[in-house]
């Protein structure tokens, strides 16, 4: 199989969640400058590739089994990859679609029964990565999000917000970006404006193939920094039950420890799904947790603390009631 990563620039940089970084190839070819950086990712797995560009929105992927889309094949073009050997990748790739096709069809029929679709969506005009230094830089860092997330934000003058700063986490769902959250870094009303789709849940990329569990919470900088999922909101819709399901993990929530998190705990019990609420003490939520005691403490009481006993999970809840 073609191996892409052989044809990428030289200077790049690799992430701990497998993305790698560099000058994007596409920007040039549509209608913008050069890209200087390194705004361009890909992700390779054994099975293909997915590439984004955080600044012209120019996306492609792969997968063996497949025929190679147009996007796919510019791609390749840009990147230096001669024609031949794209002609042959595509009928490399033909030839597994016996074994690679039917898998792939097989989990995208679940995902049609699992009614699991969201359309691809733009960002906001010129948002573009944040710096390594700076206010925007120094508030993701604050929230514990890991570097190597693309946390973006508005820097050009024509910026839908020009009198406040913010930063935009993009919203992906098989590596493709399909919607966002703006977070305003002031205290003014709306701290948060969303474009998120209905049954959508944060993270689901964030997941590795080698994890057995999956902790759902409800805020996105919670998701973020402990390497969990995230509902956005104090509820479980139907629909993100069955996403979350489709991964095929054990399940633990882990609500805000505010009264509108125990309205979580009830619809998690009735999911039969385990609840973790553990004695933190001056921390509200998971991110809070993860700043006091860092990621790993943060996880370790978590894990001490779940429970899937309803009784159990009962008294947990009417104790929490009580010192709020």
């Amino acid at each position: 199989m073609l191996r892409i990563a052989n044809y990428l620039p030289a200077k790049k940089k690799s992430s701990a969640s497998g993305w790698i970084s560099f000058n994007a190839v596409c920007c040039e070819h549509n209608g913008n400058r050069p890209d200087r950086r390194s705004r361009g990712g890909i992700k390779t797995s054994e099975q293909g590739w997915s590439y984004h560009c955080f600044n012209c929105n120019y996306t492609a992927s792969f997968i063996l089994g497949r025929t190679l889309s147009y996007k796919a094949r510019r791609l390749l073009s840009w990147l230096g990859v001669p024609d031949r050997e794209i002609e042959l990748a595509n009928l490399e790739s033909l030839r597994h679609k016996s074994i690679y096709g039917i898998l792939d069809d097989r989990q995208h029929t679940v995902d049609i029964l699992a009614d699991i679709k969201f359309e691809e969506r733009d960002l906001p005009p010129f948002a573009e990565l944040v710096g390594n230094t700076g206010l925007h830089r120094d508030y993701v860092r604050s929230r514990c999000v890991p570097d190597d997330y693309p946390v973006m934000t508005q820097t050009n003058t024509e910026r839908a917000w020009p009198s406040r700063d913010q930063v935009i986490i993009p919203f992906t769902h098989h590596n493709s970006i399909v919607g966002h959250t703006v977070r305003f870094l002031d205290d003014r009303n709306p701290r948060y404006i969303n474009d998120m789709q209905p049954g959508y849940v944060f993270g689901t990329d964030l997941q590795r193939s080698d994890w057995t569990q999956v902790i759902v919470t409800e805020g996105i900088f919670d998701a973020l920094s402990i390497g969990g999922v995230a509902l956005m909101h104090s509820t479980i819709s139907d629909a993100q039950a069955r996403l979350i399901r489709n991964l095929g993990r054990e399940i633990t929530v882990v609500p805000d420890q505010d009264l509108a998190g125990m309205e979580l705990v009830d619809r998690a019990v009735e999911l039969g799904w385990a609840v973790s609420m553990p004695a933190w003490e001056d921390c509200k939520d998971v991110n809070d947790a993860v700043k006091k005691y860092g990621r790993l403490g943060a996880l370790i009481t978590i894990m001490q603390a779940r429970e899937t006993s309803r009784i159990k999970i009962e008294l947990r809840k009417k104790q929490l009631v009580k010192r709020l």
